[in-house]
């Protein structure tokens, strides 16, 4: 079993479209096609800091993390803020968690960016075994106002 990790590309679109909607399941959401059509476009778009990195087995995508680097006020350069990760629920247990976390690590590290950072639902005992593997909660809470 060959695992590899590559940039989203566009002949990955089907193949992450079925990632996409199985995480938006995952966390009981339904968002507008209009939304995940910009969602997609965004990602492939050469100008957006928005990215996304696929987690491979045998040249199946089977996971993915959505990442962004942006400025910040605590440190000179900037950070990069993992926004999504998933795995297939079929996949789970073989470490494309862990490889993609890890890909984007080092990827950060070579771009200069000083600090990696996510958030993750508080219930999400799984997920969160995985991250206290790396750091613990800091104790921060996210809000969210939507505008």
């Amino acid at each position: 079993m060959e695992k590899t990790i590559v940039a989203l590309a566009p002949a990955h679109k089907a193949a992450f479209l079925g990632l996409w909607q199985a995480y938006l399941a995952f966390y009981a959401v339904d968002l507008a096609p209009t939304t995940t059509d910009a969602t997609w476009q965004r990602l492939l778009d050469p100008a957006s800091p928005v990215k996304a990195r696929l987690a491979l087995v045998d040249g199946q995508p089977l996971g993915f993390a959505i990442h962004m680097h942006h400025p910040s006020t605590w440190v000179p350069g900037e950070d990069c803020y993992l926004e999504d990760l998933f795995v297939a629920e079929a996949a789970r247990g073989m470490g494309l968690g862990r490889g993609l976390i890890d890909d984007l690590r080092a990827l950060a590290k070579a771009r200069g960016w000083h600090r990696l950072y996510w958030h993750t639902d508080a219930g999400n005992t799984r997920a969160r075994a995985l991250y206290d593997t790396y750091v613990r909660s800091d104790g921060h809470i996210r809000y969210r106002l939507n505008l």
